[in-house]
């Protein structure tokens, strides 16, 4: 996999199956960030089943995100592959 920048379309869908995993500690948040500037409070991970390695990931993060209000896994099919995410609006608080 190469260690070019890879674009990524800011519509509160992040498909983490692009990425290798040492790089979704830094881009979970980076990318939480980016939806709350454009206004995006309900965002899905996708990091899919496996053995759970990226999920436990994504969940370390969320659990220690100031600005996510929750999170869980959705009852629509994608199970366990996916997390959805409720994030706190931001203001001038924040």
């Amino acid at each position: 996999m190469s260690d070019q920048p890879v674009p990524l379309n800011i519509d509160g869908t992040l498909d983490l199956h692009q990425f290798p995993p040492k790089v979704v500690k830094d881009l979970v948040p980076d990318y939480l960030q980016e939806c709350l500037a454009v206004g995006i409070l309900d965002v899905r991970i996708i990091h899919g089943k496996g053995i759970g390695v990226l999920r436990t990931i994504v969940e370390v993060i969320l659990k220690e995100h100031p600005q996510v209000e929750s999170f869980a896994h959705p009852n629509d099919g994608s199970g366990w592959g996916a997390t959805v995410v409720r994030l706190k609006p931001l203001n001038e608080d924040n």
